[in-house]
């Protein structure tokens, strides 16, 4: 049954002509970053994200929210990106695939080798004061909160310096955002790896890109409420599945 799924996710991306991906955290669980929301191992299981990832909750106490960060940017530095990466990586190489959005902040796209990825929630490679407005790139979060043991401060005020990623409270990034929203309008096809499609206003991408003609192809092991609007739907792990896809595709 997966066979047949595959090779027609395959046949629609190679008769796609403008085709995106969009990820969610699903992807990168393999390569040992825990997702948010699965029952029983998710983040949100163990943390209230109101006490420890929202903008207010950062400003009253930016100690809980690095206490919070800390492995998990522990997890993001020792992550190496997994064959679902790397396939996709491979098929936008060879031109099957215009872009890679994600909702994910862990760079492992980008490390993988995709060349154009627009982070919908931002990343942690970055951060900002936010007394001056300086910005800081060049991987700053591990080196002063791994290495020292400290959450970051401005080097010009002293101020704190809060990661370039999207915490609740806050609106996604506006270039991000109008990026993905213009290519989902003009994409023609859309392959959905590793998101439940629950987290808004990400998850609308995929519907604009439908109401705009677009084909729409779905890896998840969970169902999705879009499962009923896809015309391929794939409930297999995706490190079989995109491997496969991929495979079929390159003619590998």
């Amino acid at each position: 049954m997966s066979e047949d799924l595959f090779q027609q996710a395959a046949v629609l991306i190679k008769s796609s002509r403008r085709a995106v991906v969009f990820t969610g955290a699903g992807i990168s669980t393999p390569s040992g970053i825990p997702d948010f929301r699965s029952p029983n191992s998710g983040l949100w299981e163990r943390y209230d994200p109101f006490e420890v990832a929202s903008l207010s909750a950062f400003r009253q106490h930016p100690e809980k929210f690095y206490a919070w960060i800390s492995p998990l940017a522990a997890a993001a530095k020792a992550a190496q990106p997994n064959l679902a990466h790397t396939c996709l990586a491979e098929m936008e190489k060879a031109g099957k695939f215009e872009a890679v959005i994600t909702q994910n902040i862990d760079c492992l796209h980008q490390k993988a080798g995709s060349s154009k990825v627009i982070e919908l929630h931002g990343s942690a490679r970055t951060a900002t004061c936010q007394a001056c407005g300086k910005h800081y790139e060049n991987d700053w979060l591990f080196e002063d909160l791994l290495e020292k043991g400290i959450y970051p401060r401005c080097a010009d005020c002293g101020g704190i310096l809060k990661p370039d990623v999207v915490l609740f409270e806050e609106m996604l990034p506006v270039d991000a955002w109008s990026e993905a929203q213009r290519m989902c309008e003009s994409t023609d096809l859309v392959l959905v790896v590793g998101s439940s499609l629950e987290v808004y206003p990400a998850n609308s991408l995929p519907e604009i890109a439908l109401r705009h003609g677009a084909k729409l192809i779905i890896n998840t092991i969970t169902n999705t409420h879009m499962d009923r609007l896809a015309d391929v739907v794939i409930h297999t792990d995706l490190i079989q599945a995109v491997p496969q896809i991929c495979r079929l595709v390159l003619g590998k």
